[in-house]
C-alpha cells in the first residue's frame, strides 16, 4: 500500500502559492479534509489549477445534470475503470447527497441493479458505453438521451463528466493514488 496520497513521489516545482493554500484551507473547512487528489497534483500549481478548474466546472457549475446524476457518472464510469480512488470518494459523494447508503453502495457494484428512474439509467447507460466502447457511438445514443429528456447541452455534460473521469480514473491508476480514509465512513 502506498504512503501519502500517490505511490510516485513528484517533486514540488514551487512552495504552495496563497491561492493554493486557501483553495486547501476551504476544501479543509468544507469537507474536514484535503483530498488526496488534490495534495497528490500539488506537485505543479498549474497542474492543480488546470485539474481543479475543470473538476469545479463540470461537477459543480449550474447546468442541466443535478450534482447527484453527476456524480453518479463519475461512479458508474469508476466502475467499469475499477478506480479504487474514485468509487470511495465519489460513492461516499452519492450516499450523502442522495441521502441513501443503499443506492451509493449499488452504484460502486453494479449501476443496473440500482433503483434508478428512466432518465438517470439512460444517462449511465450513455455513459459506460462511452467509457467503454466510444468508437461504437452513434446517433441513436444521443438521440436516447433527448427521449429521456436530456437537452444537446446535457448530452456534452454527461459525456464531458465521462471523459474527465476516465481520465483522472486513469491517472489515480497509474500512480496508485489513494483515497482519504475518511470517504469510507462518509454518509452512512
Amino acid at each position: 500500500m502506498s504512503e501519502g496520497p500517490t505511490a510516485l513521489t513528484l517533486p514540488s516545482t514551487e512552495p504552495l502559492g496563497e491561492k493554493t493554500q486557501a483553495y486547501f484551507e476551504l476544501c479543509r473547512e468544507k469537507l474536514g479534509l484535503i483530498p488526496n487528489v488534490l495534495l497528490a497534483y500539488s506537485f505543479d500549481e498549474t497542474k492543480l489549477r488546470a485539474f481543479t478548474d475543470m473538476y469545479n466546472d463540470l461537477m459543480l457549475a449550474d447546468c442541466g445534470l443535478s450534482k447527484l446524476e453527476r456524480e453518479m457518472i463519475a461512479v458508474a464510469v469508476s466502475a467499469v475503470n475499477r478506480c479504487f480512488y474514485c468509487l470511495t470518494a465519489h460513492g461516499a459523494a452519492v450516499r450523502e447527497l442522495s441521502g441513501d447508503p443503499v443506492l451509493g453502495e449499488m452504484m460502486v457494484m453494479n449501476y443496473r441493479a440500482a433503483d434508478l428512474d428512466t432518465r438517470q439509467r439512460a444517462m449511465l447507460d450513455f455513459a459506460v458505453k462511452l467509457t467503454e466502447r466510444p468508437a461504437d457511438m452513434e446517433e441513436s445514443d444521443r438521440q436516447g438521451l433527448r427521449d429521456a429528456g436530456f437537452s444537446d447541452r446535457d448530452i456534452w455534460d454527461i459525456a464531458s463528466v465521462a471523459a474527465f473521469f476516465n481520465m483522472t480514473n486513469r491517472v489515480a491508476s497509474a500512480t496508485d493514488m489513494r483515497p482519504n480514509d475518511e470517504y469510507h465512513s462518509m454518509a452512512r
